[in-house]
């Protein structure tokens, strides 16, 4: 799947536990800033790496290392290259924020 995905942003459901999706994310370039209002997000990079801005600082996630943003935190994802990652979520999250 990593290897034929031709998109900049994408992501596969791979399972659901309980309420919460588990995500396949492919991603490389800038994501626009936003939040969700009612529920947090973990990732998880596999290969790449992934740079979320905050409003007063920046997370560097490279391969094996992941972070929760907390509900109603304005963050803005980037991958400076094709980044492999793994998230977290409630199934009903809407990936473009609130």
């Amino acid at each position: 799947m990593v290897n034929e995905c031709k998109y900049k942003w994408f992501n596969q459901t791979l399972t659901q536990v309980n309420e919460r999706a588990v995500r396949l994310g492919i991603v490389e370039g800038e994501y626009h800033w936003h939040k969700h209002d009612h529920d947090d997000e973990f990732f998880f990079v596999l290969e790449g790496q992934l740079l979320i801005d905050l409003e007063d600082k920046t997370i560097e996630l490279n391969p094996n290392q992941g972070v929760t943003i907390s509900k109603r935190v304005m963050h803005r994802p980037r991958a400076p290259k094709k980044t492999v990652m793994l998230m977290m979520e409630t199934s009903a999250i809407v990936p473009t924020g609130d």
